[in-house]
């Protein structure tokens, strides 16, 4: 069996020009243990914070919640560890957790499809629901969507990528998503590491999707490279969509504004 071990080191940063007098975050940033997946060690630090509690939500996810010190000016979240990984073509196998799975079959606000994302769904061929059909749907994505960085919102929804034409690899898996629940096949969404093939430092994460395939289980399409997940890929968090698996969600009080900065290693 091919194997191998990746090695992360992940800073986030928020500097805001002003003190927070108080603030909650979600990290959702530990990388799950699933089948051809290992966390050796992972280690997860917060410098202008505290963790307040730790728990496993419906999904699987592994959720910290934090606090902010009183009158805050700079909080650094830095995670860092290494993970096994085994070639599974993109087979997660079969659905585990809280989450029924007729819940994946639902839409959300941001996985709608429209007339758009409608128009996308039928240009895929084959049996709807088979392994051929979905990676048919997902070359049907990436043929719709151009991917383009900086020319698309955080906000968008499957059915505003779509009508732009193009977007990242969040508006991909979300119009995928769409697309296969318009359809009637159940699909989620997942935010992850990618270690790429021409660089070691990156600065944001990734995303892609997972459509439930009959006698496979979970199967991943990462559309905006057009593959199914490799061993270059590390599942971290999944959900309905990305407000579900978002990395780092949260609210703060006071007037303050923020600036982000990310730095993302990812190497074997």
């Amino acid at each position: 069996m091919n194997t191998t071990q990746l090695y992360i080191h992940h800073q986030t940063t928020y500097t805001y020009d002003a003190p927070v007098p108080y603030g909650l975050m979600q990290l959702r940033l530990r990388p799950k243990d699933n089948l051809g997946q290992r966390v050796l060690r992972w280690d997860v630090t917060i410098d202008g914070g505290k963790t307040e509690v730790e728990y496993t939500d419906h999904h699987n996810n592994h959720v910290a919640l934090i606090s902010f010190d009183a009158d805050v000016t700079e909080l650094t979240i830095t995670c860092e560890g290494e993970v096994a990984l085994s070639e599974t073509h993109g087979v997660v196998g079969p659905h585990a957790g809280f989450a029924a799975m007729w819940l994946f079959d639902q839409v959300t606000p941001l996985t709608t499809a429209g007339a758009k994302c409608r128009a996308i769904a039928k240009a895929a061929t084959g049996e709807v629901g088979t392994i051929d059909w979905a990676h048919s749907l997902s070359q049907a994505v990436r043929s719709a969507i151009t991917y383009e960085i900086g020319k698309s919102e955080v906000g968008w929804s499957a059915e505003d990528a779509a009508s732009a034409g193009h977007g990242v690899c969040q508006d991909h898996a979300h119009v995928f998503i769409a697309c296969c629940r318009h359809a009637g096949v159940p699909a989620r969404y997942v935010s992850g590491y990618l270690m790429m093939d021409d660089r070691t430092h990156q600065d944001a994460t990734h995303a892609w999707a997972e459509a439930h395939i009959e006698g496979l289980g979970w199967v991943g399409f990462d559309i905006s490279n057009g593959i199914s997940p490799d061993m270059r890929y590390v599942r971290v968090a999944t959900g309905m969509d990305y407000a579900d698996a978002a990395p780092v969600s949260g609210t703060r009080f006071g007037t303050a504004s923020e600036e982000l900065s990310v730095q993302l290693q990812v190497q074997q």
